[in-house]
């Protein structure tokens, strides 16, 4: 579906000054200065961390009317974007310069940053966009979020929840070596899931497992197709259950997840869902790479709430 942004308006670009190895400011005000010659009103805005930029882009947007928001960073950035502009009428473009980008390669948006920023520049110019789902969370600590992409609980959020302690070492490193802490001392998890509550096509599971994602995308982590069911924009979550396996087995598994050939194995269940809820002991909840919270969970899908200054014909290549 397309609609309409103003040829000439405000925009504001949210900066992640971490994101691409402290790129991302550069490229940001390389996208600004192009806005501003073709007539935006362009607030930059950087936060010293995620509580700071939050607060700060809130204040930005009540200010003077507001066409669109610009994420210049990774999924998180446009996860924190997503919280000020979701359920309203700003528009949502994308500047990749993360490690992972899994929003934007669902989105068909170009990773050159440049190329990123002409398409948002002409996105402005000529009134395209394009309106996706988005799914809402509350955990069990009263927190709640909007996500674009996947939201996951087990082994992964696991995996966050240890890198996210570690000091040393920095980027990619420090995952991989939570990743093998985490294999010597995971065991699956028991898992309670209701589907549809209320509906027709309500079901409930429970069962052990080693990870259950609930994705309105396809991807996370910098390319796994967990689900690669997902549709951004048809009005449902797709939900994908990895049963009890070996560790060995599991570490013969996962490389599959970065082709979505995962699913065609028997352990893996999937389904199509508008509520899911979602409980674990000792369990937490991960969406878009960032924290949300203790299970249970409850996740809901909401159609069209996020217009995206992407092209209605663009879709990922993969």
């Amino acid at each position: 579906m397309s609609v309409a942004v103003r040829a000439s308006a405000r925009v504001v670009l949210l900066v992640n000054p971490a994101s691409g190895k402290g790129r991302s400011a550069a490229l940001a005000a390389l996208t600004a200065t192009r806005l501003r010659s073709l007539g935006h009103d362009v607030v930059m805005v950087a936060g010293d961390d995620a509580a700071d930029a939050k607060a700060r882009l809130d204040s930005a947007l009540r200010g003077s009317p507001t066409a669109a928001v610009v994420a210049c960073g990774g999924d998180g950035t446009v996860n924190l974007c997503l919280q000020g502009i979701a359920g309203t009428d700003v528009a949502l473009g994308i500047l990749p310069v993360g490690t992972g980008n899994d929003i934007a390669a669902h989105l068909g948006i170009p990773g050159d940053s440049r190329a990123a920023g002409d398409l948002i520049a002409d996105c402005l110019a000529t009134g395209g966009a394009r309106v996706v789902d988005a799914g809402r969370v509350i955990s069990a600590d009263g927190n709640e979020r909007w996500f674009l992409g996947v939201l996951s609980s087990g082994f992964d959020s696991l995996v966050n929840e240890r890198a996210n302690t570690m000091t040393w070492p920095g980027g990619q490193a420090r995952y991989i070596r939570a990743i093998l802490s985490e294999l010597r001392v995971f065991k699956p998890v028991a898992y309670s899931m209701q589907v549809d509550e209320g509906l027709a096509s309500e079901f409930r599971i429970q069962q052990r497992g080693m990870l259950v994602a609930v994705g309105n995308a396809t991807s996370y982590g910098g390319g796994m197709r967990v689900c690669p069911g997902a549709l951004i924009d048809d009005g449902l979550l797709s939900v994908t259950f990895l049963g009890e396996l070996s560790t060995t087995t599991f570490l013969r598994v996962f490389p599959s997840v970065y082709k979505g050939t995962h699913v065609r194995r028997s352990e893996v269940q999937e389904y199509s869902a508008t509520t899911v809820r979602l409980d674990a002991p000792g369990q937490v909840a991960y969406a878009d790479g960032e924290r949300v919270g203790p299970l249970p969970v409850e996740i809901r899908v909401v159609p069209g709430a996020v217009r995206l200054l992407v092209p209605a014909r663009m879709t990922s290549a993969t």
